[in-house]
């Protein structure tokens, strides 16, 4: 097999070098005899000899001269890569790849990601916005966040917060129109949607609602609804910032119960890197002192 035949060339370099087999077997802490089996495998398999033996010396062939010169190469390159992969270990740069929900993504990923790289410059993040469940191995991503109650079995699950959902509009559109007081009467207001439901859950079930829009980027509802264009129905997280300055304004808030947990997931690894590690710490202690809870 090729792995093997790997082996024994890497055995023929320390022969190569030692000139001696003795020497050569000590270094590598083998047997002798193993050793001289192995390289006669080799040369078999070559289909020529690498060496010349007498009862005191070693003298390499043409052919051993230059499969030992190739080997010294390939020796470096191994150790360079060696070095490459510890320095990437430790060092604060690179790419982190993420995927995540839109929503939160815009609502608070991009503000944790630009502050983190705040702190650390050679950190690049790339974010795939998406609702799919990636296998964050095959698919080479280091972290996702998700909404669920089940995280993975196979996976570290770190949970950041829970979440409820909000209704919100802006003052303009309810200086136009009265704020509803209870779910049943969103069918006399725009309400902006994101999907085909025609409905909106509440916690005493689901409500019909009407609008002149549907969109799925919940960005763009939430431009429309501070705009006073109509109510959005989003998860409150991502109009949090706009309710604290009054740019939306929360109703019906007493129908709606807490619907999810989000989670940064992130595969098993032994000797994970700095960046991956210090990304790790920097997001749970931003949502441990967050306000979001």
């Amino acid at each position: 097999m090729q792995h093997k035949k790997i082996e024994r060339l890497m055995l023929f370099s320390e022969v190569a070098k030692q000139l001696s087999f003795t020497k050569a077997a000590d270094t590598l802490d083998i047997s002798r005899g193993y050793l001289s089996t192995q390289i006669k495998q080799l040369e078999k398999e070559l289909g020529y000899s690498l060496m010349i033996r007498s009862t005191r010396s070693i003298r390499l062939t043409p052919q051993g001269e230059r499969i030992a010169t190739g080997m010294e190469s390939i020796s470096q390159t191994l150790v360079d890569l060696e070095r490459k992969a510890e320095y990437e270990n430790q060092c604060l740069e690179g790419t982190i790849r993420i995927t995540a929900p839109m929503q939160f993504t815009q609502g608070t990923l991009l503000d944790v990601c630009r502050r983190f790289t705040g702190e650390h410059p050679g950190i690049k993040f790339d974010i795939e916005c998406s609702y799919q469940s990636f296998n964050l191995v095959r698919d080479n991503f280091d972290f996702a966040f998700r909404a669920t109650r089940n995280p993975p079995d196979n996976m570290i699950a770190k949970k950041l917060f829970s979440y409820s959902h909000a209704v919100t509009g802006a003052p303009s559109y309810f200086a136009r129109v009265s704020r509803p007081t209870h779910p049943d009467q969103l069918l006399e207001h725009d309400c902006l949607n994101n999907s085909n439901d025609a409905t909106w859950p509440f916690s005493d079930g689901e409500y019909p609602i009407r609008g002149w829009l549907k969109n799925n980027d919940n960005h763009i509802l939430k431009t429309q609804a501070l705009e006073g264009r109509g109510i959005i129905y989003t998860p409150d997280y991502f109009v949090r910032k706009e309710i604290n300055s009054g740019k939306l304004v929360s109703v019906l808030s007493e129908y709606i119960s807490t619907s999810n947990d989000v989670y940064l997931l992130y595969p098993p690894i032994v000797n994970r890197s700095q960046r991956l590690s210090k990304f790790i710490e920097f997001v749970l202690s931003e949502f441990q002192s967050s306000a979001i809870d």
